[in-house]
């Protein structure tokens, strides 16, 4: 389905019945990273899958300020209110997860319970945010004068995602197809609007979120655990759940495990909290 936001062509799923569950997933990504969860998840929740801005089947405008965290917030409210929904739990994955946090500290009225797969609060300090900008920016020129395959070749060689080389080698292809179908322009737009290095830091932030969160990382995935760690401190209301033999993409490795400890957190927190 699609819908115009705020000048923007969305592209959007809905799955399922019962209480709204928002899906994001991670750069380079799709909604068909959250198709695996299907026929476990649809038939107790209303699965609200999106093409997140640069995405998919989304619009790719051509301004890296559209791309903004702060703006694709916006763009997910308003799509909720195009659907008369007026609250969700929300999943998010690496820089979905990063989408569903800022999300959450824009509209925290709109959201009934947050999970965090891999994600980060963004970067403390303005010395570093401007050290990961350039970086970002370095690797959009490259996307954009060397194109997808040599970008995709890069990324599935950095260290974050060595653990998926163990993945069956149908998965791997599926995940590197899907990496493909990117548009140059595109990606480096989503680089360069809403990379770690441009996104507010929200670690001051995450004291004042009241709503329940969980926190999952792989055990191999060590700078991401480190971050979980330190943001269960400072969250109200947090679980971490440190997945056993899986790196960054948690759902890829581990899928029946990371389903089972979703619905088991969800389930939870409908059992202790009445939303309004």
């Amino acid at each position: 389905m699609k819908a115009q936001i705020r000048g923007v062509s969305y592209h959007y799923e809905l799955k399922g019945s019962g209480e709204p569950l928002l899906l994001l997933h991670g750069f380079t990504g799709s909604m068909d990273t959250w198709r695996f969860m299907e026929h476990v998840f649809a038939n107790e929740y209303q699965l609200i899958l999106v093409d997140i801005i640069g995405h998919g089947k989304t619009e790719s405008p051509g301004d890296p300020k559209r791309y903004a965290m702060n703006e694709a917030a916006r763009d997910l409210c308003n799509l909720l209110d195009l659907l008369t929904i007026e609250k969700v739990h929300v999943l998010g994955y690496s820089m979905g997860g990063r989408l569903a946090l800022s999300f959450s500290c824009l509209f925290p009225n709109r959201v009934m319970s947050l999970t965090l797969e891999s994600s980060s609060p963004g970067l403390r300090t303005e010395k570093e945010r401007h050290e990961r900008r350039l970086n970002d920016q370095r690797l959009a020129i490259s996307i954009r004068e060397n194109g997808m395959q040599k970008f995709v070749n890069h990324w599935e060689s950095i260290a974050l995602f060595e653990s998926q080389k163990q993945l069956p080698e149908e998965k791997r292809m599926a995940l590197r197809n899907q990496r493909l179908a990117n548009k140059e322009q595109a990606l480096a737009c989503s680089l360069l609007g809403m990379g770690t290095g441009a996104q507010p830091s929200w670690w001051e932030h995450l004291p004042l979120l009241t709503m329940p969160v969980l926190l999952i990382t792989g055990e191999w995935d060590h700078k991401f655990c480190s971050i979980a760690s330190e943001m269960t401190r400072l969250l109200p209301d947090s679980e971490w759940e440190i997945i056993p033999h899986s790196g960054h993409a948690v759902h890829l490795e581990r899928a029946d495990e990371y389903q089972e400890i979703i619905r088991s957190f969800i389930k939870e927190q409908k059992e202790k909290h009445t939303w309004n």
